[in-house]
């Protein structure tokens, strides 16, 4: 049976449909194939597209995030997910503070792969800003890779 990878950022339009197909595309390439990645947000609306910077920036990698939906994270989302990797370190407070069941399994990305600090939110930015989002996301996904294929 396949793992699941859960990236959860705010509202689910920017940072984790990023980190979504970024990692789903790395881990394509490196041929892994026991995870299933998926993402969500803390406090998103469900049914929304990926904003349009996002989209942007992933057709520029050569990703599409044209058919994304955001959705919130519910308990059972939480359940059935293997990993869950937040994009900031009060996303990983206010999850733990509701969730303390899921401490084994909820890590800022950057904590995960070995680095400090928070996945910037590009959000209301410009393209400059969900560019940079992106190339951080993009480098975390080699390290990512190797420790899920272990």
């Amino acid at each position: 049976m396949k793992k699941k990878l859960f990236f959860v950022c705010t509202g689910n339009t920017c940072r984790s449909p990023l980190a979504k197909v970024l990692a789903a595309a790395a881990l394509a390439r490196a041929n892994v194939t026991d995870w299933v990645v998926d993402s969500a947000g803390m406090q998103a609306f469900s049914g929304q597209s990926a904003s349009a910077g996002a989209m942007a920036v992933a057709r520029e990698m050569g990703l599409d995030l044209s058919l994304h939906q955001s959705r919130l994270l519910t308990e059972e989302l939480l359940a059935e997910a293997d990993l869950v990797l937040v994009m900031t370190r009060t996303h990983k407070q206010a999850l733990l503070s509701a969730a303390p069941q899921a401490a084994s399994k909820v890590y800022v990305l950057k904590e995960f792969v070995g680095e400090d600090g928070d996945v910037a939110d590009p959000f209301g930015g410009g393209p400059a800003e969900y560019s940079h989002a992106a190339r951080e996301l993009e480098g975390l996904m080699p390290r990512l890779v190797e420790k899920l294929a272990k």
